[in-house]
């Protein structure tokens, strides 16, 4: 389908969604997030996307948060729908079988921090910057970040980032295990489309029980989330990826997977 506030396309197995509203540093509205939905279930519906990509537009944001004059008027039960697309659409994300890596190559503040932590993988360019600022305006993060950033990064510094509204540095980040790694500007795309390809290379079954022993198993207590973890093991041996995977091993060879 076409889209209005994002871009979307598809390179070597690697579905790559851009957030395309520079003029307003990639800011949210519901139309956005309402396309980004459509966006991930269309990479989910597509047996050549192997990963998806986030990014935005420009080189100033990934995404700057929420459109601010969206909340201008607006009645709660307005505000509660905003909410609830931008929640069910980041657990989407989430839970989608397929990696999901952001490239976060500039401002990524309040919905784009949030945006970014229900990436399976975060990579950010030298010149991003995190934060949770909506205190500043009376308000608390609503798509996920007074939870996903205490489970990232601690309860401790969740509760100073979201108190108080500041910004932190990529560098910051990577330092208390918000993002994977950190690369200068320009070469951001460069490493997050080489390691796009990494795992587009791996046996995609694999791929998909590895995130859900993970997603799944984290709240779980130890013994049931080891017992998850046997029941997602055993499954691949249901594909022919498991197959040649030992041969190859055997044989010392490289595998070939064919997502079978």
């Amino acid at each position: 389908m076409k889209y209005k506030n994002i871009l979307f396309d598809v390179e070597t197995n690697i579905g790559i969604i851009t957030f395309n509203r520079p003029s307003v540093l990639n800011a949210m509205n519901l139309e956005t997030i309402l396309e980004l939905n459509k966006a991930i279930r269309e990479c989910g519906e597509d047996e050549n996307v192997k990963v998806v990509v986030l990014t935005g537009a420009g080189d100033r944001a990934f995404v700057a948060g929420a459109d601010v004059t969206y909340f201008k008027g607006k009645k709660p039960q307005e505000i509660m729908k905003f909410m609830e697309v931008g929640q069910s659409t980041l657990r989407l994300m989430e839970t989608t079988g397929k990696p999901v890596i952001a490239a976060v190559n500039g401002f990524a503040l309040g919905g784009g921090t949030e945006i970014s932590m229900a990436c399976d993988i975060r990579f950010a360019s030298d010149r991003a910057c995190f934060g949770q600022p909506e205190i500043l305006l009376g308000l608390i993060p609503g798509w996920g970040g007074t939870q996903r950033l205490a489970r990232l990064v601690g309860m401790g510094r969740a509760k100073e980032l979201v108190m108080s509204g500041d910004q932190i540095t990529a560098q910051r980040a990577y330092e208390i295990g918000l993002v994977n790694r950190v690369f200068p500007a320009e070469q951001l795309m460069e490493e997050v489309k080489k390691f796009a390809q990494k795992l587009a290379g791996m046996p995609p079954f694999a791929i998909k029980m590895a995130k859900c022993a993970i997603n799944y198993g984290y709240d779980l207590s130890l013994e049931n989330a080891m017992a998850l973890e046997i029941q997602c093991n055993a499954q691949c041996f249901s594909t022919q990826d498991l197959e040649e995977g030992v041969a190859a091993f055997l044989e010392k060879k490289k595998p070939h997977f064919m997502g079978k």
